[in-house]
């Protein structure tokens, strides 16, 4: 074993330390689950650059800091989460907070269908049965989260207003874990909206699992917008039953190094998934997208389009994989990363992929790499619109195709706000 891979290693058992010191503290009655996720955890690796999978996706920086289990927040944290959420919160809809990984029940209201993991007499069978669940980071969750949201909609409901769960990370060197399990019964539907902010340098490690059965819909809207110094990693896995339907938008704007882990799997037939994401950084920020669609029956359907902006020296990274085996026959799916470079010192990695061994299928797949034209630019300033503006116009356009369509008002124009602002 390499000096590298050997510290790499040793700080992994410190991660999972902390992780089994959290489980000893919480009420959860978890013990076997927890126990299967911290063998799956020791016999992984700390991913490097020599792992295929995390070849553009630098995670040395995190050994240097040792990260700890925060505490229960104290009232200060408290008072900080209050200022956070008043930019941040929806006016409509149920709403959960957690700060620090803990839940926070004075910060939210929760609706019909809603809980939290800790309060519940009996826990979901569902939980951590997605495909997927063996990913290192996955598994270093489920040894030691705290609390957990839990959204069922039953069958034949529809939540006529979002659910938004808000998770505030604030402190310094902090190992905070949230944790989300989303079920939708049959003929049911439900607009979820995670948000991730925070304030100082900690690290993020997030799992979202989604059950979509027979005939229901999900609408997923993911925020990440951590500190500038934050390490961010997501993972958001679905599991689709025959004729439902999930659709998601993942937008990345903060952290110093992100990671958001995809994976969707199509369970039955005529299911329809809908893939849509936006990466806006800059400075020396690293944001990395891996997804994957799994189609193992006929007649489903997938479409992806993942778009990035990369300003200054920030690098960002696309690794998209569609994979149709010989089952999925008559199915219909396309993948396509758009990448908008605004520096010469920004850059991007793409590597969209498509594994058909189906014969009777449509599949499409692309990505581009481009800077903002220059005729474009001219055009805009011989209307009289001054550079700044008519770059600022074209970022707007680039960005718009990804949050124009977002269905919750409040997310859509602050995403939008946001956008309007950005500066080359």
């Amino acid at each position: 074993m390499s000096t590298v891979a050997a510290v790499g290693d040793r700080y992994l058992e410190s991660l999972l330390a902390q992780a089994a010191s959290a489980a000893q503290n919480s009420s959860l009655a978890l013990d076997d689950l927890r126990a299967a996720a911290r063998a799956l955890v020791q016999e992984r690796a700390f991913p490097s650059n020599r792992d295929e999978d995390w070849r553009f996706t630098d995670l040395s920086s995190m050994l240097a800091t040792a990260f700890q289990v925060p505490a229960a927040p104290a009232d200060t944290v408290l008072e900080q989460a209050k200022t956070l959420l008043t930019d941040v919160s929806l006016t409509d809809g149920s709403q959960v907070v957690f700060v620090n990984g803990t839940f926070v029940e004075s910060l939210s209201n929760l609706g019909d269908g809603i809980s939290v993991l800790s309060q519940l007499a009996a826990i979901p069978d569902c939980l951590a049965q997605v495909q997927g669940n063996n990913e290192v980071f996955t598994a270093l969750n489920t040894a030691g989260f705290a609390d957990a949201a839990v959204i069922h909609i039953e069958k034949n409901t529809v939540a006529e207003q979002p659910v938004q769960i808000i998770y505030l990370t604030i402190g310094d060197a902090l190992l905070v874990q949230p944790r989300c399990l989303v079920i939708a019964e049959a003929s049911s539907a439900v607009t979820l909206v995670e948000e991730f902010h925070g304030t100082g340098s900690s690290f993020t490690n997030s799992v979202t699992e989604v059950w979509v059965h027979d005939n229901a819909e999900v609408t997923h809207l993911r925020l990440q917008q951590d500190s500038a110094e934050t390490v961010h990693i997501g993972k958001t896995a679905v599991s689709q039953a025959r004729d439902s339907r999930y659709r998601t938008t993942a937008i990345n704007l903060g952290a110093s190094v992100s990671r958001h882990n995809l994976e969707v799997y199509q369970t039955g037939p005529q299911t329809e998934t809908t893939l849509n994401g936006l990466t806006a950084i800059r400075d020396k920020q690293l944001a990395d997208t891996h997804s994957l669609i799994a189609l193992s029956h006929p007649y489903g359907t997938a479409d992806q389009l993942q778009k990035n902006i990369m300003d200054e020296r920030a690098h960002g990274v696309f690794n998209g994989k569609v994979y149709v085996p010989q089952k999925a026959q008559l199915t219909n799916a396309s993948q396509l990363n758009r990448n908008l470079l605004l520096s010469a010192k920004s850059r991007v990695d793409t590597k969209p992929e498509l594994d058909i061994v189906a014969d009777d299928v449509k599949c499409a797949h692309g990505a581009t790499i481009s800077q903002l034209a220059p005729d474009e630019l001219f055009y805009l300033q011989s209307r009289g619109i001054d550079r700044d503006q008519a770059q600022r116009l074209l970022i707007y356009a680039f960005a718009m195709e990804i949050i124009e369509p977002i269905p919750v008002a409040p997310l859509r124009e602050r995403m939008t706000q946001y956008i309007q602002q950005w500066t080359v």
